[in-house]
């Protein structure tokens, strides 16, 4: 109701009042019917109002917004937005944080906003961020969209293009390197191993300098704690001066050894006679030195360069040796398409595109049991998505995961690669996003993934601990889905590596049967 409305609605109340007191002999009575009837009015005039019909937990005089803020914070963004999904739809409005935030998992919904420029800002606390050094810096979560515009095509420049030529090769070699150096085949601990070799390809590859595999392994780790703990804390949480330093601290120790790595390669560059091999991290030098980016900005984007592949490729490749063991059958057909197309010979890249089983095989992985399942968004202007009311400033969130089990695929609850036996539209398959703030690295992750599993499974049959599945493995799913690691848990997910015969799709037999 307008202002204009309510000031006439006012008036006439005051005209009845002044009515009801001058003339004595109107029943008492006409004036209560007025007043209901006036009531009545305002009534229907409310509930004609615009109002938010999007469904979700009620506001209920504040209280809604605390507890779902809450429920983020104690169980995990991923959890989180799972069990709001699940309960209200796939259209649900929430609160982080007070400020309101959409969770959508209709594949139509998702499109409209990876595809929308109005949606190219990502959501976080900017303490949190400022904590981890990326805000306005970087490119994972970089809000400042002239700042990610600029610094976004020297890392689409290292991941694509003639940089795929090299990767396969040196993925094969990393890979071969740490399983060569395996003190025991018995117990495996195959998450060092798959960190150790894409932290040793990320060097290779975008740096190239000499690193401690396992010291700036653990640097890692503490930084991506870090991060799933403050990105949507409270200013206030950053008021506690003694939590903040012990973040900032975690941060910092991760910041100071990218920082090393980076002057070293600068004095590597000054140094040479020639400069054969332009890298990532050399682009992004010289650009600092002709004044394009800032010395901070230059170390958090090969900070974010090195602790995205230990972070996701080396978990997706874990949860697969999973997948393969649970499902026999897909195993044999990995193992004879590896044996048909690569035989006796070194993985060529040509022969990339000939493995149409084991695409499938890591796009129903990664369909099925994704590292990374929802994506963040922020609205930069006023929309409309599905019908529902978008305001400049609401947080979104994109739960791909639910997505991609609830949408079109032919078994979309089960783990099939029945599920890639035909081309999936874009717009229901959307492991990478799509659009303008697309992930840059979705190539070369297909490349990093197919290289390195076809060196293991060549050589490998990889048995889990005896009941270890996907189903029973501790895992939480804040920032993405982890296994959970502690040291009572670390010696449950070893595996046993059993030696296979090169040309052979027979396997080894189970070692827990």
């Amino acid at each position: 109701m307008t202002p204009a409305g309510l000031d006439g609605v006012m008036a006439d109340l005051r005209s009845v009042y002044q009515n009801a007191t001058a003339m004595k002999s109107l029943d008492v009575s006409f004036a209560t019917r007025t007043l209901m009837l006036l009531f009545c009015l305002l009534l229907f005039a409310w509930s004609h109002t615009d109002k938010k019909t999007t469904p979700g937990p009620s506001f209920c005089l504040g209280l809604g917004p605390i507890l779902s803020y809450l429920r983020f914070i104690w169980t995990g963004i991923g959890t989180a937005s799972n069990y709001y999904n699940n309960k209200y739809g796939d259209i649900v409005r929430v609160w982080i944080n007070g400020e309101e935030t959409l969770i959508l998992s209709r594949a139509s919904a998702i499109h409209h906003v990876l595809k929308n420029r109005k949606y190219n800002s990502r959501f976080g606390s900017k303490q949190g961020l400022c904590c981890i050094g990326m805000n306005e810096k970087g490119i994972i979560f970089n809000n400042n969209v002239d700042q990610w515009k600029k610094i976004r095509p020297y890392f689409t420049k290292a991941l694509t293009g003639p940089n795929l030529q090299q990767t396969m090769e040196v993925c094969i070699s990393s890979t071969q390197t740490h399983l060569d150096n395996l003190d025991s085949l018995d117990h495996v601990d195959v998450l060092s191993v798959l960190r150790c070799t894409v932290v040793d390809i990320s060097n290779r590859l975008f740096l190239d300098v000499p690193v401690n595999e396992k010291e700036l392994l653990q640097k890692i780790q503490k930084y991506f704690d870090t991060w799933q703990t403050v990105l949507i804390k409270p200013d206030i949480y950053f008021k506690l001066g003694w939590i903040h330093q012990r973040h900032k601290t975690a941060a910092q120790e991760l910041q100071d050894a990218i920082e090393n790595l980076v002057e070293q390669k600068r004095r590597s560059m000054e140094q040479a006679d020639k400069l054969d091999n332009i890298n990532f991290t050399a682009e992004l030098i010289f650009a600092q030195n002709r004044g394009e980016l800032s010395a901070d900005n230059v170390r958090q984007c090969v900070l974010e360069m090195v602790i995205a592949a230990p972070d996701t490729l080396s978990i997706s490749l874990f949860f697969m040796l999973l997948l393969i063991k649970q499902n026999p059958q897909v195993e044999r057909l990995l193992l004879q398409e590896i044996d048909t197309v690569v035989g006796e010979e070194r993985l060529k890249n040509g022969d990339l595109q000939k493995l149409a089983v084991m695409e499938s095989f890591i796009n129903e992985c990664l369909r099925f049991h994704p590292v990374v399942d929802f994506t963040m968004r922020r609205a930069l202007s006023d929309d409309i998505i599905e019908g529902h009311r978008v305001a400049k400033g609401t947080n979104i969130i994109l739960n791909t995961g639910r997505m991609h089990r609830t949408e079109f695929f032919l078994k979309a609850s089960e783990f099939s690669l029945e599920n890639f036996g035909q081309n999936v539209p874009r717009r229901y398959f959307q492991p990478f996003g799509s659009g303008p703030r697309a992930c840059v690295g979705k190539h070369i992750a297909m490349v990093m993934m197919k290289s390195i599993l076809v060196t293991l499974l060549s050589q490998y049959c990889v048995c889990p601990h005896h009941g270890l599945t996907l189903d029973c493995l501790p895992q939480t799913n804040n920032l993405s889905q982890q296994p959970v690691e502690h040291q009572q848990e670390a010696q449950h997910l070893n595996m046993t590596f059993l030696p296979r015969q090169r040309s052979s799709c027979s396997m080894p037999p189970d070692p827990d049967l």
